[in-house]
């Protein structure tokens, strides 16, 4: 249920003058030339609108954003849906930061989950981004790792769903992926997705490295780049107690989303609303948003399917800590 909608204009054009206002809006609409659907080669955005840059999270790939890209490419916005390595928050900042010299003109550049983390460290002085965009997202401060997040609020059901298995890096040391059990990633992941759907997801799942989530962020580009936010009220990786107190410290323009934490892809429709309002884009009459008191709006009852998601950093920890403690080694979290 939506809280409140936009009323309809009550004035009324009739006659002669209401058909010729409606044969310019015809004709004006006809007059406007077609966008290129993509801004992966560069190309400058043909209006002045900004390229949008989506960024993916954990257990992920692009495709989790397709939705909202559609919608987007639909109204016109050239959209880059980049791969995010899930290494480490340091690397996989500095592969996106190499990213977005690709991309000419101004950039609006949106990050689920664990991806908000990673645009929050890459955007940090680029002067080409003019806003962020959280959705259902880690957005750590300078010095702050996800799992210091992740330990501020209960209520995740991540921990208990998380299978490490060690990986040698590199250099000889050993690391650890993480991925979710199957049997619990409809659950913990997108409890709004059909569970067909989550099943083909949960088996295709992208690990993500330990590191992700016990590396520290150098930078914190929400301080100074404006923010929009969006907290799904259902959500058991991000719980929405993290998700409003970031948005609140970062100021975020905020709504609420009655989904699971895969909001992108169970309300695309809700999402692109919102990167529409960071991108200084008007959104229509019919849009899902309605104001709820000073910068925080309401979203439920949305449809389409839900997706892919990223874990908390409390359930990094546990899982880190279990193996470091069975291998006589270190915790990590000192």
């Amino acid at each position: 249920m939506i809280a409140s909608t936009p009323t309809a204009p009550r004035a009324r054009t009739a006659g002669r003058r209401g058909r010729t206002v409606a044969a310019a809006l015809v004709a004006a609409a006809v007059a406007v030339p077609a966008v290129p659907a993509a801004a992966a080669d560069g190309a400058d955005p043909a209006d002045g609108k900004p390229t949008v840059v989506l960024v993916h999270g954990a257990f992920a790939d692009a495709s989790g954003w397709n939705g909202v890209a559609q919608r987007l490419r639909s109204d016109g916005y050239q959209v880059v849906v980049p791969a995010n390595p899930l290494r480490g928050l340091a690397g996989d900042s500095a592969h996106l930061a190499g990213e977005l010299k690709g991309v000419r003109g101004p950039v609006v550049l949106v990050g689920h989950s664990y991806g908000g983390a990673v645009i929050s460290n890459a955007a940090a002085g680029n002067a080409q981004v003019k806003s962020l965009v959280f959705v259902s997202a880690f957005m750590p401060d300078k010095g702050e790792s996800l799992s210091d997040l992740g330990a501020r609020f209960t209520g995740g059901l991540l921990n208990s769903a998380l299978r490490p298995k060690p990986f040698k890096k590199a250099d000889g040391t050993e690391g650890t992926d993480l991925s979710v059990h199957p049997d619990r990633f409809r659950e913990v992941l997108a409890a709004d997705l059909p569970s067909d759907t989550a099943a083909r997801l949960a088996a295709a799942q992208r690990p993500i490295s330990g590191d992700a989530f016990t590396d520290r962020a150098t930078a914190a580009a929400w301080r100074t780049i404006p923010s929009w936010a969006l907290v799904a009220t259902g959500d058991k990786a991000v719980v929405p107690d993290l998700a409003r107190f970031e948005a609140r410290r970062a100021k975020s323009h905020t709504v609420e989303v009655d989904a699971s934490h895969s909001a992108m892809m169970s309300r695309p429709d809700a999402v692109a609303d919102l990167i529409r309002q960071a991108a200084g884009g008007r959104t229509p009459d019919t849009s899902a948003l309605a104001s709820m008191g000073t910068g925080t709006l309401i979203l439920a009852g949305l449809g389409g399917l839900a997706g892919v998601a990223a874990l908390t950093g409390v359930g990094l920890v546990a899982a880190a800590r279990r193996r470091r403690a069975a291998d006589g080694g270190p915790d990590p979290a000192h």
